[in-house]
């Protein structure tokens, strides 16, 4: 780790090279640690530390980016001087927005040194006790343990310094018995590696892999189903990507355009945004240096607001939100810190509210077939059960869906009251979510 202190010299030194009309420096540093296991056994151990430096170059109406790990004074100059030649060579771009003035985000506490500190015999403690739980049930365990820390500032010309840091610790694992097609996933996250939970990870992980044990095949059909956090998240993931962003709605691709205030998801359904939050991963500010703000998706049902950065603000002569991803940008804002709130009823109270339908542990190889209406195809994985009278009963051949993610938030009936972190680390998003239960989930395939 480098420091405030540190990255605000780095800062000051890109921008007195840079005599562009406006030049914005973006600075992540990450200290990222991971043990990997297969077989019931460890077989890597890695560790990266890296720092890179992003500068945005704005030249009247033309903008140039460019990005270096090399944060020498040579490196810094040469990056700076490589994003003012991109910019010289773009077109000029009338809709180009100015970077945004200095705003104080709200302090938040993210970092945790036992999390930055942790050492691979630590993590390696956890692993073994997993996958001997696996070894002894004659169960084979693999996934990964990672333990980050990580920095990220921004800085710009109109004299905006922003600085966090925080940790992340994540253990995810799949438990498997492959003569009887049989497997199981669990996880546990948080930015307190004390929070992670290796019982709860071997006990769920390897309950799922026995119970799932010479699945059934069930025929395609639409089902009641209970969604488990990590299949939420898929939903909420690509729900918030393609109707609570901007630029979707501007674009006319989010499902939400001409319906915001209207009741148009379930009265149970409360998502939002919040950068900000102490029970998530928190990051206050965007890659502009914007504060974060919370932004409520939906409120009992009722189709609310949208995220915007600076691009997308302007257009709607509105302020950022603070949800600018990192330049140059196609994708527009997007919200990378989502809550589902929590409902009344425990995960016995759900699965016992279905007479017939399925348990999904979670989605796996999850495609976008029609942004609009968010409908997706993919598949279950790692534990998929038949639920009924209120019972979990057989265990369920992985079966592909092709379903919508809005009608599926449209048609849910009962919310856990029990939430969970997660992260997807491929996006950098996380996310917190309970259980749900679904009505009329469409399955259109069963795997062999």
């Amino acid at each position: 780790m480098l420091g405030t202190d540190k990255l605000k010299q780095l800062a000051e030194t890109a921008l007195s090279y840079s005599k562009a009309d406006q030049t914005e420096v973006v600075m992540q540093v990450t200290d990222a640690a991971l043990s990997r296991f297969a077989n019931n056994a460890i077989h890597q151990n890695v560790f990266e530390s890296n720092v890179t430096l992003r500068v945005r170059i704005i030249l009247g109406k033309r903008t140039g980016v460019a990005e270096s790990n090399d944060i020498s004074p040579e490196g810094v100059k040469r990056t700076v001087d490589t994003a003012r030649a991109i910019a010289q060579l773009q077109p000029e771009n009338a809709q180009n927005a100015p970077l945004p003035k200095p705003l104080a985000p709200l302090p938040v506490d993210a970092f945790v040194a036992r999390t930055a500190d942790c050492t691979p015999e630590t993590r390696a403690k956890t692993i073994v006790q997993l996958t001997r739980q696996a070894a002894a049930q004659k169960l084979v365990a693999a996934g990964a343990y990672r333990t980050d820390a990580y920095e990220i500032a921004v800085a710009n010309s109109l004299g905006a310094f922003v600085y966090h840091s925080g940790t992340v610790a994540d253990l995810h694992a799949v438990v498997m018995n492959e003569q009887a097609n049989a497997s199981g996933y669990a996880s546990s996250s948080s930015p307190d590696m004390r929070d992670i939970d290796g019982e709860y990870v071997a006990r769920t992980a390897m309950d799922k892999a026995l119970r799932s044990q010479n699945p059934i095949a069930l025929a395609p059909g639409e089902y009641t189903v209970v969604l488990e956090p990590d299949a939420v998240a898929s939903l909420l993931q690509y729900t918030a990507w393609n109707t609570f962003n901007a630029l979707a709605v501007q674009e006319e691709r989010s499902y939400v355009r001409g319906r915001r205030g209207e009741l148009t998801f379930s009265p149970l359904v409360n998502l939002y945004d919040d950068g900000c939050a102490q029970d998530g991963y928190a990051l206050p500010f965007d890659h502009e240096g914007v504060p974060r703000q919370r932004v409520s998706f939906i409120e009992q049902g009722v189709a609310r607001d949208v995220v915007y950065d600076t691009f997308t603000a302007r257009r709607d002569n509105v302020v950022s939100t603070g949800h600018s991803l990192p330049a140059p940008n196609l994708q527009g804002p997007m919200p990378r810190h989502l809550f589902l709130a929590p409902g009344d009823k425990s995960r016995e109270e759900l699965i016992g509210s279905v007479a017939r339908g399925i348990l999904v542990t979670r989605f796996w190889y999850t495609r976008l077939v029609h942004p609009l209406h968010v409908m997706m195809t993919g598949l279950t994985r790692d534990g998929t059960f038949l639920i009924e009278n209120g019972q979990l009963t057989l265990p369920v051949k992985n079966l592909r869906f092709t379903s919508s993610y809005v009608e599926a938030l449209k048609n849910t009936r009962a919310v856990g009251r029990e939430t969970k972190l997660m992260r997807d680390e491929m996006y950098g998003m996380n996310f917190r979510a309970p259980a749900l239960v679904v009505e009329g989930f469409s399955f259109t395939g069963v795997t062999q």
